[in-house]
C-alpha cells in the first residue's frame, strides 16, 4: 500500500475538527473512503457506524474492529461582553498547556473561526499566578463584543479544538493533534483496502465509536448492535519515553502495543499468546503496554456475555494536546499485526478465544 496515500489519509482525519459528541466530518469522511470495500453500512442511534465486509461462509463468525472518532476538545459555556468565549472541556485534559495556543471553533453552520487562548505576558505578572482552571481560560477570536462573536456564527455549545496542521519532523517522526485517535480511523480504512480481495471465514465490522473522550460512551452501543464474537480495538496511548525507557509506557518506534492490562481491561492469556505468536512468526515490531487509563474494549468485552477483545495500538508523545508526536512505523506494525489477525481467526481460533474449547 502506498505510504503517501497513508500520509494523505493521516492528515485528512487528524485535521478534521470531531470533538466528543460532534464526530460527523470524521464520520463522512470515513464512510466515503470504507465504501469501495465494503457490503453495507449499519449504524447505532449513538453516531457510531460500522462497515460490513460479509463472508462468502455461510454462518460465519463475526469480529468487530472498533476505532473512535472523537478527538478531545471544549465547549463554549459563555460569550462574555467583549467577546471572549469561556469554555469546558470535553475529554481529560491538563490545565496548564492551553494559554497562548492556537485553538478552532466550529460553528453551527459547518465554518471554522480560529482564536488564541488568552494568558498574561511577563510584563504584567507579579509571581504569585496560580495556574487557571479550564474554567477560567477564554479564547479571544479577535471580536469586541458578545453582538460580534454571534455575528460569526458562534454560540454557546459549539465546539473547540486545537488549530493543529500534520508536520514531519523527521524522516520517520511526525507532529499533530487527535493521533489519539484519528490513528484508528486510518487503519480501520486501511485494514478493508488491504483485505479488499480477500475472501474471509468472518464477517468483518470495521468502524469507529463516538464519544470515547468521556467515558467510553458509544462502544456498549456498538458491541450490543453487532453483537460480535471477536472484537479489536485500533486506539493511541500515551508514551512516557522522552527521558528513555520507563516501565512498559510505551516508546516511539519500538513497535505495536501488546496493551496486556489497563484500567478497564485485563488481556486474556488466550488472545495474548495469539498476538504474540502472530507478531513473532511475521518479524512484527511489538512492545508490551501496561495503561492506567482504558479504550472503547473496556466497556466492549464486558458487553453481551462477554466478549473476547484486545487493543491493537500505537502509543504518542503529547496526546491530548495541541500536538502529539508519533512514528510512523508504529502504525504500519500496528497495520500488519492486524491484518494477521484477521487472517489468521478461524473458527476454530475464536472458539479458543471464547474458552470453548
Amino acid at each position: 500500500m502506498d505510504k503517501h496515500k497513508t500520509l494523505e489519509r493521516i492528515k485528512a482525519l487528524t485535521e478534521l475538527h470531531g470533538a466528543p459528541g460532534f464526530e460527523e466530518d470524521v464520520r463522512n469522511y470515513m464512510k466515503n473512503e470504507m465504501s469501495p470495500y465494503v457490503d453495507e453500512f449499519i449504524v447505532n442511534r449513538m453516531g457510531g457506524f460500522y462497515g460490513v465486509k460479509k463472508s462468502k461462509k455461510a454462518n460465519a463468525k463475526k469480529v468487530m474492529i472498533a476505532a473512535h472518532m472523537d478527538e478531545i476538545g471544549f465547549m463554549i459555556t459563555n460569550i462574555t461582553s467583549n467577546g471572549m468565549l469561556q469554555f469546558t472541556n470535553l475529554g481529560g485534559v491538563a490545565n496548564d498547556i492551553w494559554q497562548g495556543q492556537r485553538l478552532q471553533v466550529k460553528n453551527r453552520k459547518g465554518d471554522i473561526i480560529v482564536g488564541i487562548v488568552s494568558n498574561i505576558p511577563k510584563h504584567f505578572r507579579t509571581g504569585n499566578e496560580a495556574v487557571p482552571e479550564i474554567k477560567d481560560l477564554m479564547l479571544d477570536i479577535g471580536a469586541s463584543s458578545d453582538d460580534e462573536v454571534r455575528q460569526m456564527g458562534i454560540e454557546i455549545g459549539d465546539t473547540i479544538v486545537p488549530n493543529t496542521e500534520l508536520t514531519q519532523l523527521t524522516e520517520h517522526r511526525y507532529s499533530a493533534k487527535a493521533w489519539d485517535n484519528r490513528y484508528g480511523c486510518v487503519i480501520a480504512i486501511e485494514i478493508l483496502e488491504l483485505l479488499k480481495n480477500v475472501d474471509l471465514d468472518v464477517d468483518l465490522y470495521v468502524g469507529a465509536n463516538v464519544q470515547e473522550e468521556v467515558g467510553l460512551r458509544g462502544a456498549k452501543a456498538a458491541a450490543e448492535l453487532i453483537q460480535p464474537d471477536v472484537a479489536l480495538v485500533v486506539d493511541c496511548s500515551p508514551a512516557n519515553d522522552i527521558k528513555g525507557a520507563n516501565q512498559l509506557s510505551g516508546e516511539l518506534g519500538e513497535g505495536t502495543l501488546i496493551r496486556i492490562k489497563d484500567g478497564t481491561m485485563i488481556l486474556q492469556p488466550e488472545f495474548r499468546d495469539y498476538l504474540l505468536k502472530l507478531a513473532d512468526d511475521n518479524n512484527i515490531n511489538y512492545q508490551y503496554y501496561i495503561s492506567p487509563g482504558g479504550t472503547d474494549g473496556g466497556e466492549i468485552h464486558k458487553a453481551n456475555i462477554g466478549i473476547p477483545t484486545a487493543v491493537i495500538g500505537v502509543c504518542a508523545r503529547y496526546i491530548h494536546s495541541t500536538n502529539a508526536v508519533f512514528d510512523i512505523r508504529d502504525y504500519f506494525s500496528a497495520r500488519q499485526l492486524l491484518e494477521q489477525v484477521i487472517l489468521n481467526l478461524t473458527e476454530e481460533q475464536i472458539n479458543k478465544l471464547q474458552f470453548q474449547e
